[in-house]
């Protein structure tokens, strides 16, 4: 059996900032997990799918332990709740609170397959824990880490209670699934494009200033690509994309509801969702 700590890579990225990511999950819904350390608290920032031991990784490597640690999720989905559970002080956005709270395995759009998982672990029952929130968080609150804060931006679209949260004096905002280097999703319940041009025109006037992007999936960006992805979505949602993007959410929800209620095989909702994204 492998040690907790081959499960996940880490490396540093910035001055008290670490990327993680989970070694054995081979998906483009592998989530980045940022750990941000402060002089006072630390700040873990999603936490993956919670198959395997983020916090005891951490605490493993000397990376949290010493000072008092709060994990909050960009948002509900799987990909970045799904470990939660793992530690004591939990935050999300109050949107999307209470479906974290009763692991609501629809709104957390939970699919995993095992020929995602190099492991010996299987898929099939995999689901969400329910965790209480220890905090419900609302546009404007700050997490105050000593040496570092960083502020809570209500950035909706992806889904409703996505957020993402901004180092304003290093400039580096931690942007969750609101935006990232590939194409942004719009189409799973609860996604709205209407909010979602109204969070990238937002991200527009972030893009001034913003030295870094430190994003949900893939690499990290500077703030001329953030702009361009801004604007590109912004330039895309057309009457066109509106009525598609609506059709692929119906299709979306009717599997994902017939998985969570009938024990559906979470494959066809991942074969569903891989061409709706490949086509959307």
């Amino acid at each position: 059996m492998l040690a907790e700590e081959e499960f996940f890579s880490v490396q540093q990225v910035d001055e008290g900032v670490f990327l993680c990511r989970e070694r054995f999950y081979h998906s483009g819904n592998r989530a980045n997990i940022w750990l941000v350390q402060g002089s006072t608290a630390d700040l873990v920032i999603d936490s993956g799918l919670g198959i395997w031991d983020l916090a005891k990784f951490l605490r493993n490597r000397h990376l949290i332990g010493e000072k008092p640690v709060q994990a909050v999720a960009t948002h509900v989905h799987f990909d970045h709740s799904g470990g939660l559970h793992q530690f004591e002080n939990v935050a999300i956005h109050a949107n999307e609170a209470d479906a974290l709270e009763s692991g609501d395995n629809f709104e957390t759009v939970t699919m995993v397959t095992n020929s995602e998982i190099a492991s010996e672990w299987k898929a099939d029952d995999y689901r969400v824990i329910a965790v209480k929130p220890t905090r419900v968080l609302t546009e404007g609150d700050i997490f105050d880490l000593g040496n570092k804060t960083l502020t809570v931006l209500h950035l909706p679209g992806h889904s409703r209670g996505s957020i993402g949260l901004l180092d304003e004096e290093a400039k580096v905002p931690f942007s969750g699934d609101a935006v990232y280097d590939g194409s942004m999703i719009d189409w799973l319940p609860y996604s709205s494009v209407n909010d979602y041009i109204r969070t990238c025109e937002r991200l527009l006037q972030l893009s001034a200033v913003v030295k870094k992007v430190c994003p949900g999936h893939f690499g990290m960006f500077d703030g001329k690509r953030l702009h361009q992805l801004a604007t590109d979505y912004i330039s895309n949602a057309n009457a066109c994309h509106r009525v598609l993007s609506g059709c692929i959410k119906g299709i979306a929800s009717v599997i994902l509801r017939g998985h969570n209620t009938s024990n559906l095989p979470c494959k066809c909702l991942y074969f569903t969702c891989c061409c709706c994204y490949c086509f959307g």
